[in-house]
């Protein structure tokens, strides 16, 4: 399949020079960085019927885990921000479960996506997960289900909205909440967040919208779904290194199987 048929690249140039120069501009300021209508609406509807295809194939498993997708640390009190238990409910296919034909596997593959997202994120080259799951995430969010509050462990991550919600399930986030590499937690601001009293930024995106976000230091969230239309958000995931696999433990746990 060709990225035309994909992107719409008259509006998004993205092998342009100039272009490539603003986007990273755009998402070094504020890392964050939205391109509506990124792909174009016959290819978002074959991703949006692969996904209701593979339905009987979803793992979904509700889960409780801490702000930091770490696990409790017993030097605080449970009730400490460190220690907040936050909700997590969705479903999930997998990379191996994504058809070879996909639009969205051939979006993920080519080169001159791969080199634009490079300018944007910095990165001098950008490669797959060496497990068989991690590469191509497809989100489903049913009625009620949602993304508790975290922080991302990769310093950025690359979405895109296949459908979107009815109501709610809205993207949520406070950015420079912490600084992980200096071992600031900012568990000040994290309490303000859980407790509703920090000003929140909000992103409602159609389907076909692409985003990056740096979530590494900054906090966010999925809120619940409100609406009887499944919320469809395909992951993209990459690693600056070659041969980085997620830890069984963790496909585990998100997957429900490691391979």
């Amino acid at each position: 399949m060709d990225l035309q048929d994909i992107v719409d690249l008259e509006q998004y140039p993205i092998s342009d020079e100039t272009f490539r120069a603003a986007a990273k501009a755009a998402f070094d300021a504020s890392g964050v960085f939205v391109m509506e209508g990124f792909v174009r609406p016959d290819a978002v509807e074959a991703m949006r019927a692969e996904g209701e295809a593979g339905r009987d194939r979803v793992y979904t498993k509700p889960e409780t885990h801490t702000v930091y997708l770490s696990k409790p640390d017993p030097e605080f009190a449970p009730d400490h921000p460190r220690n907040r238990l936050v909700t997590s409910s969705k479903g999930c296919l997998t990379d191996d479960q994504i058809g070879a034909d996909s639009p969205l596997r051939a979006l993920y593959d080519h080169p001159a996506f791969r080199e634009f997202l490079c300018h944007v994120l910095g990165e001098r080259q950008l490669f797959e997960y060496a497990d068989p799951l991690s590469s191509i995430n497809l989100h489903f969010h049913e009625t009620g289900q949602e993304l508790g509050w975290h922080f991302d462990n990769s310093s950025f991550s690359i979405t895109l909205m296949v459908q979107a919600p009815e109501k709610g399930g809205q993207f949520e986030y406070v950015t420079d909440i912490r600084d992980a590499d200096a071992g600031e937690m900012g568990f000040e601001a994290v309490a303000a967040v859980l407790d509703g009293q920090a000003k929140v930024d909000v992103l409602n995106a159609d389907a076909g919208t692409l985003v990056f976000f740096r979530g590494r230091n900054s906090m966010h969230r999925v809120a619940p779904n409100e609406g009887a239309r499944t919320r469809m958000l395909a992951v993209l995931a990459y690693n600056s290194k070659p041969g980085v696999a997620l830890s069984e433990t963790a496909r585990m746990t998100f997957y429900g199987r490691t391979g």
